[in-house]
């Protein structure tokens, strides 16, 4: 068992430190993944004005109004397309999610590790009649141990939730985008 308290107190605050560490990366991936479909909107917008400005500028400047027509109907098809935009949302929400599991799954093994190799030391040295000590110190970290695991599984959990939002925001726009043509 530790030596004296500041033993116990270090174990405690390495694994706390380290469950901050662990909550700090995955947001810094969460917000990663938001900046970049974030950028896919500004994209995406900028290019749907772009489209929009340079069709106006085309059927502004027809001759006739079969050539403004002409001009309308190539609006409509290079209006931005959703299945690529669905795409790219896609693929961006793929990377984190993998990237997410990574981290998560590395920290996990790690406070595997931690959690291991802080019970031996724990119990390395028991006195006769310590034993309840014992427990009560390995319930300890075996509760802070479950509260990282309920923390990481919160956060799986809330990035499945954001997901499917998005999932369903891109099959309605899907679906506008289809009822216009």
């Amino acid at each position: 068992m530790f030596q004296n308290p500041e033993q116990f107190a270090q174990a405690t605050k390495a694994l706390f430190e380290f469950q901050l560490e662990t909550f700090n990366t995955l947001t810094s991936k969460a917000v990663q993944g938001i900046e970049q479909v974030v950028q896919l909107n500004i994209d995406t917008a900028r290019s749907g004005v772009e489209k929009n400005l340079e069709a106006g500028r085309e059927m502004s400047q027809a001759t006739d109004p079969k050539a403004a027509m002409a001009a309308a109907s190539a609006r409509m098809q290079n209006l931005t397309n959703v299945a690529e935009y669905n795409h790219q949302l896609g693929q961006i929400l793929a990377d984190i999610r993998k990237e997410f599991t990574e981290a998560a799954d590395a920290h996990l093994a790690e406070a595997r590790s931690n959690l291991s190799a802080l019970i031996y030391d724990v119990t390395k040295n028991v006195r006769p009649g310590s034993e309840n000590a014992v427990e009560i110190v390995k319930t300890a970290i075996d509760n802070a141990f479950a509260g990282y695991e309920q923390v990481n599984k919160a956060t799986r959990q809330a990035m499945a939730a954001f997901e499917e939002q998005l999932a369903k925001a891109a099959a309605l726009a899907e679906q506008q985008q289809q009822t216009k043509h």
